[in-house]
């Protein structure tokens, strides 16, 4: 069974920054692909950032580009999403997503996703 953990949400001022981080566990993840989504309250869950998990390959959304940055550590099957220059609109639960394959950025092309972990940016 894939399991993933998503920590590192919270309150942050626009402006700000914090970092997402999240942990797979269960399966060997040598091909497979990871990503963040995000939903906020009353809208559709969007792709943000994807990374392939071997070879580092990255899809990054064009609302976050240059602000948010997706790597990895394959050593502890964990991903990172760095988030700088936070604004009130980026407040919404981020999730984190695995595949089998090369990156996805729509929703049903993931199979596992993790809790969920909230962020919320202060104006």
């Amino acid at each position: 069974q894939v399991q993933l953990v998503e920590s590192g949400g919270g309150l942050v001022q626009a402006g700000g920054s914090l970092r997402l981080s999240c942990v797979a566990s269960g399966r060997a993840f040598s091909l497979y692909s990871m990503a963040w989504f995000r939903q906020a309250p009353g809208k559709v869950r969007e792709f943000i950032a994807g990374i392939a998990w071997s070879g580092g390959g990255t899809n990054i959304a064009d609302s976050v580009k240059g602000r948010f940055t997706i790597s990895r550590d394959d050593a502890r099957d964990t991903v990172y999403l760095q988030m700088n220059s936070l604004k009130p609109e980026d407040t919404a639960v981020y999730y984190c997503a695995t595949k089998f394959g090369p990156i996805g950025t729509i929703v049903d092309d993931y199979r596992y996703w993790g809790q969920g972990a909230q962020v919320t940016v202060s104006s």
